[in-house]
């Protein structure tokens, strides 16, 4: 049976993005990219949003307000172009030109079930954040994590990850300090009907 990874890059108010910045936040270091490189294979889960933006990125479209990739950011489109990739939606039109990616049409949840229960090895999201939320209503996620960087994007934030998400609880099974200052957390989440002083009587 698959395990499924719902995995977040985040500022530490929660943005996935922000106007302005890049990549990383422009604070990844070498711990960080070290261990990035470490990661198992796996294959990943996204929507169609996800999809159009970093198949773009693979293609050599550079983010707005950048005149170029800087290394870490292209070292990371790379490895996602040969990583295999299960996209989800019913706007996008196949096959699919980014190397690697399989369309699907089908319920994400019950697709996502299914590879679950039939598959081998890890599922991990990336971005995606409608499916993540839908996936973790579903009870289908294994691992939470987060890793947060040393920024506040109150201004320029985007994408707030939490909105509409259930209350969930946590049990965390591992963390991690990246160059000193990128804080990786890791949990088992379990979601709630209710929080606990609204449990019925």
């Amino acid at each position: 049976m698959s395990e499924l990874l719902v995995d977040f890059i985040t500022s530490l108010d929660g943005h996935a993005s922000g106007e302005g910045w890049p990549g990383f936040w422009g604070l990844e270091g070498p711990e960080y990219l070290a261990w990035l490189g470490e990661q198992p294979e796996v294959t990943y889960l996204m929507g169609a949003n996800t999809y159009r933006l970093m198949s773009g990125f693979a293609a050599g479209q550079v983010p707005s307000g950048q005149d170029e990739f800087r290394p870490e950011e292209e070292a990371s489109v790379d490895e996602l172009t040969q990583a295999s990739k299960v996209v989800f939606s019913s706007s996008l039109e196949g096959p699919l030109t980014w190397a690697n990616s399989t369309l699907v049409r089908d319920d994400a949840v019950e697709a996502v079930r299914a590879m679950k229960a039939s598959g081998s090895g890890l599922l991990s999201t990336i971005g995606s954040l409608s499916l993540c939320r839908s996936l973790l209503r579903a009870g289908l996620v294994d691992r939470f994590r987060v890793v947060m960087f040393p920024v506040i994007t109150g201004a320029t934030g985007e994408e707030r990850i939490y909105d509409g998400y259930p209350d969930v609880a946590l049990e965390m099974i591992e963390h991690r300090t990246f160059d000193g200052r990128i804080q990786l957390v890791e949990y088992k989440p379990r979601v709630l009907e209710h929080p606990p002083l609204g449990a019925p009587a």
